[in-house]
């Protein structure tokens, strides 16, 4: 793991360099350059070694999942699945 922190730190330091911006919430940056003290690692570290790894591999190197719509939830498609029944028997009101 040391190796590579190392590595991606001393690529990040030798490359020609570009400044990026973005917003975050307060909270949240300062969680984030407290868990990257305790690794040992800077924020630009840090996030020049998920640039690198989303540019080789073409992807986001963890699962990205949204909450599921609540209406497709099961407990409401059952209650539709019973009510099409419902209507489709002639026992709806």
């Amino acid at each position: 793991m040391l190796y590579n922190v190392l590595y991606y730190y001393k690529r990040a330091m030798n490359m020609a360099q570009a400044m990026i911006n973005f917003r975050m919430d307060d909270d949240l940056k300062k969680g984030m350059e407290q868990t990257c003290k305790d690794m040992g690692l800077s924020m630009t570290v840090a996030f020049t070694i998920f640039a690198t790894r989303v540019t080789k591999e073409r992807r986001i190197p963890f699962d990205l999942v949204a909450d599921p719509d609540p209406f497709y939830a099961d407990a409401n498609m059952s209650r539709l699945r019973k009510a099409i029944t419902d209507v489709e028997t002639g026992k709806s009101n």
